[in-house]
């Protein structure tokens, strides 16, 4: 019997988990998560993880997975992610790939580079350069690697050092190692799903999103997290949403202004998914429920 893989990618707010969890009921199938910041606990309301009551219908899997100070990139995410899908598919379950963080898909269906070490002083030295001339790194790594920088928003100063970090280590940009990378996954039918929207509905549906984040308590759970003891540093700290209200909790802007930098923020982090999509070749589909599980259905039928 043929593995069959589904991924469902796509921009922030189209309605992606939604989806992930009708086709799994559909299917008999399982999610394994792909969004980065939905694999830490603590973080929920910011992540719009799917709920506890979701999570009771079908099967998730790599949320909450790990302590929001914990280290995690593509790479240990393939390496957890595919002993998972080869669990799923041993039980005779469809595995249903579904997230936002297209790295993280691409370093399953596509291999993985040979594993890249951390060096802390020169991380130490970047992170100081960066703190003396605010923007330095990301140029620097848009004159080595415009497309790399392409994928990275400007203040994401843990992607840009990471990257910087490997070419330095390794002498070659990440795409180049790419060339060399190894599947971690077994050779099946794949399908790759992109949901989209028209861009005024996309953008009305990230809108209100972030509005009901912060009325559900986005600013009481970023507080939380800092009384817990977490550094205002660590990576989901960094992340859109938790960023803006750090700043708001340090009194830098108002809580109007804090929504507003929320929803422009994730509107252009939405355009970033859809062009990596794009790129990859993702079969783009309306979000309509019933359109995509017909797809998938022809699919599963054409793959017997």
């Amino acid at each position: 019997m043929e593995k069959k893989l589904i991924f469902v990618g796509g921009p922030t707010g189209v309605g992606k988990s939604a989806l992930a969890i009708k086709l799994a009921q559909t299917l008999d199938g399982e999610v394994v998560n792909a969004d980065s910041l939905s694999l830490y606990k603590y973080l929920d309301i910011g992540t719009a993880k799917p709920t506890l009551q979701e999570r009771e219908r079908v099967p998730h899997h790599l949320i909450d997975f790990l302590y929001p100070d914990q280290e995690f990139d593509a790479y240990h995410y393939a390496e957890k992610a595919s002993e998972i899908i080869k669990d799923i598919q041993g039980r005779g379950k469809v595995p249903i790939i579904a997230g936002g963080t297209g790295l993280y898909m691409k370093a399953l269906y596509d291999g993985l580079p040979p594993g890249v070490g951390r060096k802390t002083q020169l991380r130490k030295s970047l992170l100081e350069e960066e703190e003396q001339h605010p923007g330095i790194l990301y140029t620097k790594l848009r004159e080595i690697d415009p497309w790399l920088a392409s994928t990275i928003h400007p203040h994401d100063r843990i992607r840009i050092i990471r990257a910087l970090e490997i070419i330095h280590l390794t002498g070659k940009t990440p795409r180049e190692l790419w060339r060399t990378r190894r599947p971690p996954i077994e050779e099946g039918p794949l399908l790759q799903i992109a949901l989209i929207l028209p861009r005024a509905d996309l953008y009305a549906n990230i809108n209100a999103r972030v509005q009901g984040m912060v009325e559900r308590g986005l600013i009481e759970e970023t507080e939380r997290l800092l009384n817990m003891g977490y550094p205002p540093t660590i990576k989901p700290l960094q992340a859109i949403g938790y960023r803006e209200a750090l700043s708001y909790l340090k009194g830098l802007i108002s809580k109007d202004r804090m929504v507003k930098e929320i929803q422009k923020r994730t509107r252009n982090y939405a355009k970033r998914q859809i062009a990596w999509f794009k790129r990859e070749g993702f079969t783009w589909l309306l979000s309509s429920t019933e359109e995509v599980i017909h797809k998938v259905q022809e699919w599963i039928e054409g793959n017997h």
